[in-house]
């Protein structure tokens, strides 16, 4: 993996994440972040919620989209916009917390490669597999 500055921490990352008025929105914070890596997390509340009572697939893909780019951030820099991801739904996601961990899976100078896993978890904290996501990430600077 590239060398990615020290100042690159999670209070950082909680900070980018902070200004994206969207995230704001549906309450989403980063709760992990580094070494090509992110795992970002929401509390589920009822307008995460389609009309069957399972989130809505467009919050899993926010979230994996957001995970794989904060992933990507920690190993090629800050400077990183989402070129492209798929994302398969294995379930649909009950719970009270919505929480995608990411990781790099091959970063080179401009571009990475990253995988995330959507859980859901329960109240007790038992996580739930509901979405694989595989993307492409380029440094924008």
């Amino acid at each position: 993996m590239t060398s990615v500055p020290a100042e690159l921490d999670l209070d950082l990352a909680r900070k980018v994440l902070d200004a994206q008025p969207f995230s704001r929105l549906l309450g989403a914070r980063i709760t992990a972040f580094g070494d090509g890596a992110a795992t970002l997390e929401l509390d589920l509340r009822e307008e995460h919620r389609q009309q069957n009572g399972y989130v809505h697939g467009g919050v899993l893909s926010y979230a994996a989209d957001n995970a794989l780019t904060f992933a990507a951030g920690a190993a090629l820099g800050p400077s990183v916009l989402t070129a492209g991801f798929s994302i398969q739904y294995v379930r649909p996601a009950v719970g009270a917390v919505l929480r995608a961990r990411a990781s790099v899976v091959h970063a080179g100078r401009r571009q990475a490669v990253v995988r995330c896993e959507v859980f859901c978890a329960d109240a007790e904290g038992t996580e739930t597999l509901c979405a694989v996501a595989q993307g492409t990430v380029l440094n924008s600077a």
